[in-house]
């Protein structure tokens, strides 16, 4: 059934294929050159800013550079616990997750029980290394399933240049990435509510467990959300992110920030203190204030007007339109019309019917989903006696006719049909007059021999014979 629909949607798409695929060419080009905001030096070496619900990258330096993470491992640790488990799942401690792990942590015990919630606020707030080998157990099974698990996702959100051996970031020489990938990896994370909840929260209490009688207070590390050592760096919209250090990775730091409806993710790695703090707020602080998101679907006015002119097999605005939440990036000195779109047709969602993405100064920044809006075609009889039923199984709803052999072949019949009686009739028309002159000499042979009969009266015998004598 899912293939089925699946064909009828790469139909419907070829009427907004033939509707919009002239956008690029009706595009008016910008007279001025379009111009990408460089952004402010860093003192860290490695670090980029990407927008969080486009994946624009808005500035990179020696971004695809592998280093070691440290903690800031941690981020997919989270991901793969709440993609894997729920929050009130029991974590066992084992002996190896006590005592395999050395560095940060909340000093757990062998066999000590803990939720999963707990674990994880344990694992983002205090970095705690214990906790991540033992979710790691509980989540994969294993450790080393975990590992696997860790770089298959990894590869599923495209990255490059990185390979995980553990789940808590501590030094090993075959456990590495890069900026860029913790970006990509950082803003999937981002997706999931209950991360977004966990990275941003200052403090946080773990009550009494079957080992430890008192509670356990966290607090989170990073300075940006929450003054750990200092006030210095607290940033007011900041919104979560996860600290990193070892003597081999020296500082990294991941960091979320929100403002004007606009979430940036920053990631530095390889850097001093406090070089990730200030470098992290200078560069949101520029990218706040030079770039602006806007919606596709408010401003995209060549595209609206050209699904509203398409009128084949009633493709129109009524039955496709433009995902409400899709949005661009580009800088606050360009206009949403130098943004250049670009439609694809290969989203593997049925209820995707195109992509409609845009480029600006040779960068991806974000685009819209054309989506089906579930609206039903007005259904209509084929032929006499059909039920409605069926005539809704020839419809889909909002989209193409689709055909079985059965009603292709009904189809055919009808056309045969139709061609010879419009021969007949012609034929008719032709020789109406031919027709018309054997019609009358038929009527007058038959006057004729009722003329015949006439004579072969008695009357007329008589006369005959009379004029013999």
């Amino acid at each position: 059934m899912r293939k089925n629909k699946g064909k009828r949607l790469k139909f419907l798409a070829l009427s907004v294929i033939c509707a919009v695929s002239s956008i690029g060419a009706g595009l008016v080009t910008a007279d001025a050159a379009v111009y990408w905001p460089e952004g402010p030096e860093t003192e860290s070496p490695c670090v980029i800013v990407m927008e969080e619900e486009t994946g624009t990258v808005l500035y990179e330096k020696m971004a695809d550079e592998q280093h070691y993470p440290a903690s800031i491992t941690k981020i997919m640790t989270a991901l793969l616990a709440l993609e894997n488990s729920t929050m009130d799942e029991i974590v066992t401690f084992s002996e190896d997750a006590v005592y395999k792990t050395e560095g940060s942590g909340i000093w757990r015990d062998i066999g000590e029980e803990m939720t999963m919630e707990q674990c994880l606020y344990a694992l983002m707030l205090n970095s705690a290394n214990e906790c991540a080998y033992a979710i790691a157990e509980h989540v994969g099974g294993s450790f080393d399933k975990f590992v696997e698990m860790m770089n298959e996702r990894a590869e599923e959100l495209g990255c490059q240049n990185t390979h995980f051996a553990n789940p808590h970031g501590l030094t090993d020489p075959d456990h590495y990435t890069c900026c860029r990938d913790m970006a990509l990896i950082a803003r999937e994370a981002y997706k999931n509510e209950n991360f977004r909840i966990i990275t941003g929260t200052a403090r946080y209490q773990i009550p009494p467990t079957n080992k430890h009688d008192e509670v356990t207070y966290l607090q989170n590390h990073n300075e940006m959300l929450h003054p750990y050592k200092s006030w210095e760096y607290q940033y007011e919209y900041c919104t979560g992110g996860k600290t990193g250090w070892t003597e081999a990775a020296n500082h990294t730091l991941v960091t979320y920030a929100e403002k004007n409806g606009m979430t940036l993710v920053c990631v530095v790695m390889n850097t001093g203190s406090p070089a990730q703090w200030k470098d992290s707020i200078n560069l949101f602080n520029y990218y706040f204030d030079n770039f602006q998101v806007l919606n596709v679907a408010e401003n995209e006015r060549r595209y609206d007007e050209e699904i509203r002119n398409a009128g084949a097999l009633n493709i129109n605005a009524d039955y496709v339109k433009l995902d409400r939440e899709g949005v661009i990036v580009i800088p606050k000195t360009a206009e949403f019309a130098e943004a250049e779109p670009e439609i694809t047709y290969d989203s593997t969602n049925e209820d995707v019917v195109a992509r409609l993405s845009y480029t600006f100064a040779e960068r991806e920044v974000g685009g819209a989903d054309i989506v089906r809006t579930g609206a039903k075609i007005e259904t209509f009889h084929f032929q006499s006696g059909m039920s409605e039923t069926e005539t809704e199984n020839v419809l889909s709803e909002g989209s193409h006719k689709k055909f079985n052999i059965k009603n292709i072949l009904l189809i055919v019949l009808g056309v045969i049909a139709a061609a010879v009686l419009i021969f007949l009739l012609k034929e008719f028309a032709d020789n109406f007059y031919i027709i018309k002159h054997r019609y009358f000499n038929r009527e007058n042979t038959f006057c004729g021999k009722k003329y015949r009969t006439i004579k072969d009266t008695r009357k007329y015998r008589h006369r005959k014979r009379w004029r013999k004598r």
